[in-house]
């Protein structure tokens, strides 16, 4: 090898040296002398300025190595696909930025998507067909998988339970291996509540008060519960986990919302006894838990005991009817809603709200950090865990902005055939609102009342004005500090666990007992 260095000084005069290299028989001794040297002619040479440094010429020696051949930038190798292939690739440019593939070329088929399989697969990219000439890449999300994919498997998974025998039989398989990935089996023993009561504050037909359980000692479940003012009961009830609407803005987060409040209080003011209740990490949980533990699978194994906790405790109270039990939520809180569905056939009527999608799973590890969808060689997604609640009586609320927007189409034909199995077809509906977005905003909560009243035998005229409209005027929305059960000090009781280890341990000591 030919190795030339060139110096340029002020008198506007090249230096140059060459030496000639062969890079067989080039060792460690011959580099360091190499280095000595161009260092004293740098030293000597204090007036100049150094152009270029090294110019090198193969002479033959070494020829390129395939890989140096084959490898070729990310966004060349898409252009020449769009090219070769007549389509038209859609990504960000981020997604592509300083991405390299081997081997290009010899990834290539004559199909378009085995091509496509090959050049990102090994990326952890995919792709998503959006029309006969077109397809978007994006970046692999475990919790995702393209629409197509969620649509053939509901085809496959109804192909196996032809019948309501077989279906049944998968329903108990399922929920069996939920629990094991879980790790709630056996189930945890059922400890004794002793729960933290605040002063009730009372309002146009409704009290709250605020009301914290322990869910296995150590761990505190802190919610608010709304009551009727009128009537002794018993009650129906109604659960009210919810999502990740977060907001710097402390009234507007978790249980605190808004839209929230209204959904409790305006079903409080129907006859039913309603919990919102946080989720872990969240709220009031960060009192004895750190933020990041919300994102994790202890996350996703606690609030699954929560919600079947907080039905033992208030099933227990006299004013509360036990055979009459919902629940709702949207987003994660409706991720809560289906699987406390599918475990807790105490649950009698249940409304997802904008979450039941056969291609996305829920983005949080406290909805997906448990392997749940690895259960039994067919496999499961959250349009059958939603499916579950059969033969329960089901809303599924969706949009057109969203996981949810194919729902018409895809997820509710399918619930109605599993539905059909029992011969309840008619107990699962859904309410489509094609122009709204990911929320429970005011036009999703009047249908979810609606189909309240009608299973739950509440009266939805309490609530209507005199045109026969939904009002939610009458509710008083509390700032957040209201709605705290230990106050704006957050001081918890002595024996609450703040470490993740020693819940794991306790849930362990009431599974040996």
């Amino acid at each position: 090898m030919r190795v030339e260095l060139f110096f340029y000084n002020l008198n506007k005069k090249f230096q140059k040296f060459v030496f000639i290299v062969n890079l067989t028989t080039l060792d460690s001794k011959d580099i360091e002398i190499l280095h000595i040297f161009f260092n004293e002619k740098i030293k000597c040479m204090k007036k100049t300025i150094l152009i270029l440094l090294f110019a090198i010429t193969l002479n033959g020696l070494y020829g390129q190595k395939p890989e140096e051949i084959y490898r070729t930038p990310l966004k060349d190798v898409l252009t020449d696909i769009q090219t070769r292939y007549n389509v038209k690739l859609q990504y960000s440019e981020n997604l592509v930025k300083g991405v390299e593939v081997l081997y290009p070329t010899w990834r290539y088929r004559s199909n378009i998507e085995q091509t496509l399989d090959n050049i990102l697969l090994p990326l952890d990219l995919v792709y998503e067909k959006v029309n006969e000439r077109t397809y978007q890449i994006s970046r692999f999300n475990y919790y995702q998988r393209p629409v197509e994919e969620g649509r053939k498997h509901l085809e496959q998974l109804l192909a196996a339970c032809p019948t309501l025998e077989l279906w049944e039989k998968r329903k108990a398989e399922l929920r069996q291996c939920f629990l094991e990935k879980l790790k709630l089996s056996p189930f945890p023993e059922k400890t004794s509540f002793i729960p933290v009561i605040t002063p009730a504050r009372k309002y146009n037909g409704y009290t709250v008060e605020n009301v914290a359980i322990e869910t296995i000692p150590g761990v505190y479940l802190c919610g608010s519960l709304y009551k009727p003012s009128k009537g002794k009961g018993p009650f129906p009830l109604i659960l009210c986990p919810y999502g990740h609407f977060s907001n710097p803005d402390t009234n507007l987060y978790g249980r605190y919302r808004p839209d929230m409040q209204y959904r409790c209080a305006t079903l409080a003011r129907m006859g039913a006894v309603v919990f919102s209740y946080d989720m872990f990490a969240w709220g009031e949980s960060r009192l004895q838990f750190a933020p990041e533990l919300h994102r994790t699978g202890l996350a996703h194994t606690m609030q699954t005991l929560n919600s079947i906790r907080a039905i033992d405790y208030l099933t227990s109270l006299p004013f509360v009817d036990r055979n009459r039990i919902g629940i709702t939520g949207a987003s994660g809180g409706a991720t809560q809603t289906m699987l406390a569905t599918a475990l807790d056939d105490r649950i009698t009527v249940s409304v997802p709200v904008v979450m039941v999608s056969s291609y996305y799973y829920g983005g949080c590890p406290c909805e997906s950090g448990m392997p749940l969808q690895t259960c039994t060689n067919l496999l499961t997604y959250n349009a059958e865990i939603a499916a579950m609640a059969s033969p329960r009586p089901m809303l599924v609320i969706s949009d057109g902005d969203d996981w949810t927007q194919h729902v018409p189409e895809i997820e509710f034909p399918y619930l109605q055939k599993i539905y059909s199995l029992y011969g309840k077809q008619g107990n699962v509906e859904n309410v489509h609102l094609a122009n709204e977005k990911h929320d429970y905003g005011y036009s999703k909560r009047i249908v979810m009342y609606e189909f309240m009243a009608k299973h739950l035998g509440l009266d939805i005229n309490t609530v209507k004005d005199r045109t026969g409209k939904i009002d939610e005027s009458k509710v008083t929305i509390e700032t957040y500090d209201k709605l705290l059960v230990f106050g704006k000090n957050g001081k918890m009781p002595g024996n609450a666990l703040k470490n993740p280890d020693d819940v794991w341990k306790t849930l362990l000591s009431l599974q040996k007992k």
